[in-house]
């Protein structure tokens, strides 16, 4: 039998601590041995109790979670899970906790009954990280270097070509790397990325300032056009849409898929069916098989798709449920997928 994903919870919130420690204790496979009231408390427990992952909140006395973060990361790195405020600068600092290494990041319950009830899903982040590579600092610098963004006249004549996007745990690094390198007249992009509501806002604008391309949280009915990329809200699923030679998107509310909303089954199967062959698919990191299915379902409607090798993947899930499938055509290292991308898509232009 595999051992127990040892836990430790740093919360200066007394209530956060006690109800994440019962409710976690009751989740197959996890085991809590500690808890932390901030950073100082929180470094003496990780060099005694060893645990395998962290959850981390970011405003606590003596030392911000951000400060600790990046200590940690240096010295002693660990799987991190940020527990946050849904609020706009919890959301932000939430994001630059991401870039410095923490892998996934969850909305701070409100009330003790909330806490309750989303120990599950915290117990599915926790299972998706344990064992999760962690990118070195060095790696780190290397990845956050400016990148050289692709050249190409070709795509002008792309106008009903579309690339759809789908990612999870370490998904907000990857999807910044792709998207940074591709230029400003890249065909249209939709992307969904497992995240909670508010985070998703942060996040757009984030990538809004260092892309080509504009970058905007989807709004019910935005046009999917060349130059831009819609990233679904959080807690929205979003649906790719055609009208005449119009492409656009639904946001709207659904049940769960794969327990997440949004999910990237729910937007690659509508891209399957609106855009056929006209559209190029990528899966990027991930846990669990969110995305699988719906990739299928684009190749075979025509699509081309591309999925993140092992080797650059945080968590290789969703790749390799695709993959499995068969629904994948080629497999690349992360800093090749854009060109690839839009090396098919120059392809795919002048065949018409």
């Amino acid at each position: 039998m595999p051992d127990d994903i040892k836990v430790l919870i740093v919360d200066d919130s007394a209530v956060v601590r006690k109800v994440f420690s019962q409710q976690l204790s009751k989740q197959k496979g996890i085991i809590v041995v500690g808890t932390a009231t901030d950073p100082y408390v929180a470094r003496d427990k990780i060099i005694k109790l060893k645990p395998d992952v962290i959850t981390l909140d970011i405003e606590m006395p003596r030392m911000d979670g951000i400060t600790f973060l990046g200590k940690l990361m240096k010295y002693h790195p660990l799987p991190v899970i940020i527990v946050s405020s849904l609020t706009t600068k919890g959301s932000k600092i939430a994001l630059e906790a991401l870039s410095l290494g923490a892998l996934e990041v969850i909305s701070k319950p409100n009330s003790a009954y909330s806490v309750g009830d989303m120990s599950i899903q915290l117990a599915e982040k926790i299972r998706a990280v344990y064992g999760a590579k962690l990118l070195s600092r060095v790696t780190r610098k290397a990845d956050n270097a400016p990148m050289t963004t692709i050249e190409s006249k070709a795509l002008s004549a792309t106008t009903n070509k579309i690339i759809a996007i789908g990612a999870s745990t370490g998904g907000t690094e990857a999807i910044k790397k792709v998207l940074t390198q591709l230029p400003r007249n890249s065909p249209g992009i939709v992307v969904v990325q497992h995240m909670p509501a508010q985070f998703t806002t942060s996040f757009a604008q984030r990538l809004d300032e260092l892309c080509q391309m504009t970058v905007k949280e989807a709004q019910n009915g935005d046009t999917v056009t060349n130059g831009q990329v819609l990233l679904a809200p959080g807690n929205y699923h979003m649906i790719f849409k055609r009208s005449g030679a119009r492409y656009y998107v639904e946001v709207k509310n659904g049940p769960l898929v794969h327990y997440q909303r949004p999910a990237v089954d729910v937007l690659f199967k509508s891209v399957a069916k609106y855009a056929g062959a006209n559209a190029v698919g990528i899966i990027l990191t991930g846990m669990g098989k969110d995305g699988a299915a719906g990739m299928l379902n684009m190749k075979e409607s025509g699509a081309t798709n591309i999925a993140q090798d092992e080797n650059s993947c945080v968590v290789f899930g969703m790749p390799r449920e695709a993959i499995k499938l068969g629904a994948v055509d080629h497999v690349h290292d992360i800093n090749n997928i854009a060109a690839k991308a839009i090396n098919i898509i120059e392809k795919q232009g002048k065949d018409i």
